[in-house]
């Protein structure tokens, strides 16, 4: 399986859920290329967590910024700079993570988005199933498409919602992918089991 990336409408959503999700279905890798905050649980910790993966699969972050702030701000207040051209993906079969939304800025020149773009990867993206959904998957939607980015279709989270689901589906021209729902607990079994229930076992 190629790489492809796993990006969401805003922050927060279960994102690294779906990205865990896809890691153990498709048997692939796991990378962040820019992981900001350290203090409490890394999303490649997270990853590791639920999916009980080690480091062969799980691999390093491409840059670790200490405080939980948009990438472009927290590289500021750690006196780094972020080279986009190094944080790359340089291997195939990798479940690329992005940070936050779209239009997150990666320094002070380039957002997200514009990264997604250089790197010509297809992206998953994240969406709520909830109020607000609709706005924001449509707005990421036509944001990627105006940038050439080839959209593999939108995973859902959250509680079942047919309608917002079929909307973004239709008025969205986008293909659904599949709905992660609440769990009570995130491991390897569960996530498996919505994997193969929920997505088709495959992209």
């Amino acid at each position: 399986m190629n790489s492809f990336i796993v990006t969401g409408t805003d922050t927060d959503l279960g994102k690294s859920v779906v990205a865990a999700m896809y890691t153990l279905g498709l048997g692939m890798n796991y990378y962040k290329p820019i992981q900001s905050g350290t203090e409490d649980e890394t999303d490649r910790q997270a990853i590791k967590r639920m999916t009980g993966l080690g480091d062969d699969r799980v691999l390093d972050d491409g840059v670790v910024l200490s405080q939980p702030l948009s990438p472009h701000r927290s590289a500021e207040l750690d006196n780094v700079e972020i080279n986009v051209e190094s944080i790359a993906p340089n291997r195939e079969g990798l479940v690329v993570e992005g940070a936050g939304g779209l239009m997150v800025p990666v320094n002070r020149q380039t957002l997200y988005i514009d990264v997604f773009a250089e790197w010509k990867l297809p992206v998953v993206l994240a969406s709520r199933t909830g109020l607000g959904t609709i706005n924001h998957t449509l707005l990421s939607l036509e944001a990627m498409r105006k940038r050439g980015i080839k959209i593999l279709g939108v995973a859902f989270v959250g509680d079942d919602n047919p309608d917002n689901i079929r909307t973004i589906s239709e008025m969205g021209d986008v293909k659904v992918l599949g709905r992660v729902p609440m769990m009570d607990s995130i491991n390897a079994e569960t996530l498996s089991q919505v994997f193969s229930d929920n997505f088709g076992g495959s992209l």
